[in-house]
């Protein structure tokens, strides 16, 4: 028999989204560009720009800054208490999965991702629009779990500690520090290393929960042990958090600043070629 997810309710299918297309309990956030948004869209959809609220600062005074710019976008989109909240952008991809975990780490539940994206909705005959969504502007306010989020401090105090797995969910060459996006190149001391496509399958939506509890396990991943995830930014790593929730791992953390900061914040320890 084939494997279930054990948080099945973090997805929504096309199916299920166009039967609650007009439920008033549910709202809709497209995360990819103004511009993509503007040519075609799922009705009732607002569009949230989560490149724009990226955040390289993850000590206390940078989280409580960024998470004001989130409940203002969140207010903006007309979420409220109770609602559910259903990410998309063209795939199962990184935006939607940042806005998911952004969601769950500000305390509200009833977060879903639609699984394929807007592609898989186009390909089962839903329509879109181009149109405007007018939506009331809510008062988010956020309610932080800290449970679900790993900052550089998280990560500095855990190296070594034996009880801490570090996934690096970039491509191979960031991973070995030939490919360099910050001020140095490498990796988290002892972090290993998965790209997040790999979650895909062909088609763009996540593969079926034995293929990727598979990878995960010849990755040699403990279940039992905390796992926490980063990539660039927090997006690639938002994918890999919502996989592993999803595979029922108890304890999965998004590092938010990841290698854009851990890079370029002196002092931090790195591994890379020339420093194994």
């Amino acid at each position: 028999m084939a494997k279930q997810f054990a948080r099945p309710e973090l997805l929504a299918s096309p199916q299920w989204l166009a039967e609650h297309l007009d439920d008033p309990n549910v709202r809709i956030v497209d995360g990819r560009t103004a511009q993509l948004y503007n040519t075609a869209h799922i009705p009732g959809a607002v569009l949230i720009d989560f490149y724009s609220l990226n955040t390289t600062d993850s000590s206390p005074e940078g989280m409580r800054a960024w998470t004001t710019r989130m409940e203002e976008a969140f207010s903006g989109a007309g979420i409220a208490p109770g609602q559910m909240v259903v990410f998309y952008e063209d795939t199962s991809g990184q935006l939607a999965a940042r806005g998911l975990w952004a969601l769950t780490y500000l305390g509200h539940d009833g977060g879903r991702l639609l699984d394929g994206g807007l592609n898989a909705w186009q390909a089962a005959g839903y329509p879109v629009t181009d149109g405007p969504s007018d939506v009331a502007p809510t008062q988010f306010h956020a309610r932080p779990r800290p449970e679900v989020l790993a900052t550089y401090e998280d990560i500095l105090a855990r190296l070594g500690n034996g009880t801490t797995q570090i996934l690096d969910v970039r491509r191979p060459a960031e991973y070995a520090g030939t490919e360099i996006r910050a001020k140095r190149g490498g990796r988290v001391p002892g972090a290993v290393n998965l790209d997040w496509v790999n979650n895909l399958a062909a088609d763009g939506s996540f593969k079926t929960p034995d293929e990727l509890a598979a990878q995960y396990a010849a990755l040699g991943l403990d279940r039992d042990r905390e796992v926490v995830t980063y990539c660039q930014g927090g997006y690639r790593s938002a994918n890999t958090w919502l996989v592993l929730t999803l595979l029922g791992f108890p304890h999965v953390r998004n590092y938010v600043g990841s290698w854009a900061e851990w890079g370029s914040r002196e002092g931090l320890p790195i591994e890379n070629l020339t420093t194994p």
